[in-house]
């Protein structure tokens, strides 16, 4: 793997993983010596990640991690709404069942688990991008696909949000469960009902929980940056 495509996928984890917040700066020196190598990389990787929407310019102070706004979040789910509607109607019309009932068998067992804080997690969201995956697979639309590849990592970050609230994962896992089986069902509105539910239900979510210190930007660089 290339130096730069290391340095990206590493950055672009802990802004997913909101191990970096908004407003954090990426200083080439210092991503520089985290990773060992030079500056070069390290540039292309930022680069990236601004043409991603995952970081940003500071007035000419360098690149800082983006911000994440209400207003941004309910853009997204705005799109999220046609985009993930129709690939549920698609993937209940050309899935292969045994695919869509394993996955509501798993997200079904591990409804229980979300509950208690810190368990399961991490299981649970590779489980969520599995489903995804399967959902692109079934639909079989490359022009589909390639529009939510975006999206999605944007969507990683903001799921990430709920990760404090046990009983929302817990829900969320219901509510895929029943995507999964209506897909595997060949139900094609009920798919796209279930999804719609689900993304009114997480936007209201995301909405009414206290995520203060996640979404609202980080005080401004001092002199020394």
């Amino acid at each position: 793997m290339r130096a730069s495509d290391r340095a990206y996928e590493a950055l672009r984890e802990d802004i997913v993983e909101w191990r970096l917040l908004p407003g954090q700066v990426l200083g080439e020196v210092e991503q520089s010596e985290r990773f060992g190598i030079s500056r070069t990389p390290i540039r292309e990787a930022l680069s990236r990640l601004t043409a991603d929407g995952l970081a940003e310019a500071h007035r000419g102070r360098g690149v800082v991690v983006s911000q994440v706004s209400l207003e941004d979040v309910r853009a997204l789910f705005e799109l999220r709404e046609a985009l993930d509607g129709q690939a549920a109607k698609l993937a209940a019309r050309r899935r292969d069942a045994a695919v869509f009932d394993r996955l509501a068998d798993e997200l079904e067992a591990a409804v229980d688990g979300l509950h208690e804080a810190g368990a399961g997690r991490a299981g649970y969201y590779e489980l969520v991008e599995r489903m995804d995956r399967a959902i692109d697979d079934a639909a079989a639309n490359p022009y589909l696909t390639a529009a939510q590849r975006s999206l999605r990592l944007h969507l990683a970050r903001v799921r990430k949000l709920s990760r404090t609230n046990p009983a929302r994962l817990a829900r969320a896992a219901a509510e895929h469960a029943q995507i999964a089986r209506a897909i595997a069902a060949g139900r094609e509105e009920l798919a796209e009902a279930a999804t719609r539910v689900h993304l009114a239900n997480s936007l209201h979510a995301v909405l009414t929980t206290p995520v203060r210190e996640w979404v609202e930007p980080a005080p401004p660089l001092d002199a020394t940056g």
